[in-house]
């Protein structure tokens, strides 16, 4: 792809983060609270992610999808957790225990602490800001998750589940080289039928 290409999608993929941002931030907080509990029953329900021992989740900021109820769930299910920090390198994946102390990182996020090693989760819960029906999404505009889940795939399968509210859904993400497609989206209406790029 020319690099005036790989360009205008990055400007368009910056309109279309800008404007789900913008109908995400719109949600009413009861919907968003409502929204993250169904979304944490139906991503339970993700055939696959039962075998995943460490599930990679994050710890939301702003309007996100909570996904602390998801994690409350994976903990009662007997799987371990790992939350990421953000590193020159890309992201690195530390356990998190329920009741551990987070502490700042990068970008207003809250991240396990330095002294924990690092480990490589078989299963990702992501972020994202918008995303279509090929499983394609416009995270925040760094490419933290695409590196991440490259990484991780080199080492092995990896399953990779995007969470977000139906309002953050778009017809279709410009991609580039880089964008690693989701095996699956959960929004709080259910999961999302993907089909085929």
């Amino acid at each position: 792809m020319a690099p005036h290409s790989i360009s205008s999608s990055a400007s368009e993929k910056a309109e279309l983060r800008r404007a789900a941002l913008l109908r995400r931030d719109a949600l009413d907080p009861e919907a968003r609270r409502s929204g993250a509990l169904a979304v944490a029953e139906w991503a339970m329900a993700v055939a696959g992610l039962s075998d995943a021992a460490l599930v990679g989740a994050f710890w939301p900021i702003r309007s996100e999808v909570d996904p602390r109820p998801l994690i409350e769930r994976l903990f009662a299910r007997g799987q371990r957790v790992a939350l990421p920090k953000v590193t020159p390198d890309g992201l690195l994946f530390r356990e998190w225990r329920a009741g551990e102390a987070l502490v700042p990182g990068a970008f207003g996020l809250s991240e396990p602490r330095d002294d924990l090693p690092a480990l490589d989760p078989t299963a990702l819960i992501v972020p994202l800001a918008a995303f279509d029906r090929r499983g394609h999404r416009v995270g925040y505009g760094r490419g933290y998750y695409d590196r991440a889940i490259a990484r991780l795939s080199r080492l092995g399968p990896v399953l990779t589940i995007g969470i977000a509210f139906s309002a953050q859904e778009i017809a279709r993400v410009p991609s580039e080289p880089h964008d690693r497609p989701l095996d699956h989206v959960v929004t709080e209406a259910g999961p999302v039928s993907l089909i085929e790029a």
